[in-house]
């Protein structure tokens, strides 16, 4: 069965192909695709930057610990989209078949990163408000190993979420598909993007409200703005595919296929710009900035 041929069921998160009788080459699911390649390398290029800095150049403390996962999570989530971007090309330009399995486990599989992101990003939101409301026991009893062993059990629920999710999905029914996607959605919804959206308002007016002294502004800078970008880029893409479960098509959902990649890519250019904004607007090295920005506090925190 050609994918150009006949649209995906609605119960997995795969862009739609346009539904046409006749192999025809659409030029503007060919645009979007293109660009969508472009962001992604341009990430991939970003995040091993990231990788490269953070696990081997710049010294390691909590928050860094937490940023090296979320390149790792970015890292993944655009290399499973530039695969499935660069199969969707080949079946579009010469009307070839690819395997529906084979695409639905790459973009099932994409989810287990996109989903990390999420957690990585309420972990590092949750963790910099306890730092900002209780700085005294930030700084003198929270445990060494914190980050680490909240990264490792992140994955852990992200390797088990997508297992359930993508085991339901390839070996099971249509509909018990569409109820563990539906589930993995609201638990997104519910449980992990409330407390990052509250931790980072709480952070947004103690920062502004509190004293001036010690805050590490370009850190603070650097977590609003990935934190809005991921709403702003990362959530479509979440919300769009919740909606598929109803049999609610929307055209064109590769655009939320390339918001995804834009949010999982922008980062590293966060980072830099962040790390490298200064009053006379002097360029800096991508490692100088780096460290501007997250050797700014290792365990610094505002007085209150």
């Amino acid at each position: 069965m050609e994918l150009n041929q006949t649209s995906p069921p609605p119960t997995l998160p795969v862009p739609e192909t346009g539904g046409k009788d006749l192999c025809t080459i659409d030029v503007t699911d060919m645009a979007i695709d293109g660009v969508t390649l472009l962001i992604c390398l341009c990430g991939l290029v970003g995040n091993g930057a990231v990788l490269w800095l953070l696990g081997f150049r710049i010294r390691r403390n909590p928050i860094t610990v937490y940023v090296l996962n979320l390149a790792v999570a970015d890292f993944t989530f655009l290399l499973f989209m530039v695969t499935s971007t660069l199969l969707y090309m080949v079946e579009n330009a010469f009307c070839s078949s690819v395997s529906l399995v084979y695409l639905r486990s790459l973009l099932l599989l994409s989810l287990f990163s996109y989903n990390m992101g999420l957690y990585l990003l309420m972990a590092i939101s949750i963790e910099r408000c306890i730092s900002v409301l209780c700085p005294l026991w930030y700084r003198c009893h929270r445990p060494q190993h914190l980050s680490a062993v909240m990264c490792a059990l992140l994955w852990a629920l992200s390797i088990a979420v997508t297992a359930a999710v993508t085991s339901l999905c390839l070996l099971s029914k249509r509909e018990h598909c569409s109820t563990a996607l539906i589930s993995m959605y609201l638990l997104n919804f519910l449980i992990f993007a409330p407390p990052m959206v509250i931790s980072n308002v709480i952070l947004f007016v103690k920062v502004l409200c509190g004293s001036r002294r010690r805050q590490p502004k370009k850190l603070y800078i650097v977590i609003f703005l990935t934190v809005f970008f991921f709403l702003v880029f990362g959530v479509p893409l979440s919300i769009h595919n919740f909606l598929q479960q109803f049999n609610y098509s929307i055209m064109l959902s590769q655009v939320f296929f390339l918001l995804a990649c834009v949010n999982s890519s922008i980062n590293p250019f966060i980072y830099f710009l962040v790390g490298g904004c200064q009053r006379h607007c002097s360029l800096v090295s991508l490692q100088v900035a780096f460290r501007r920005v997250f050797e700014e506090t290792g365990a610094t925190t505002i007085s209150s």
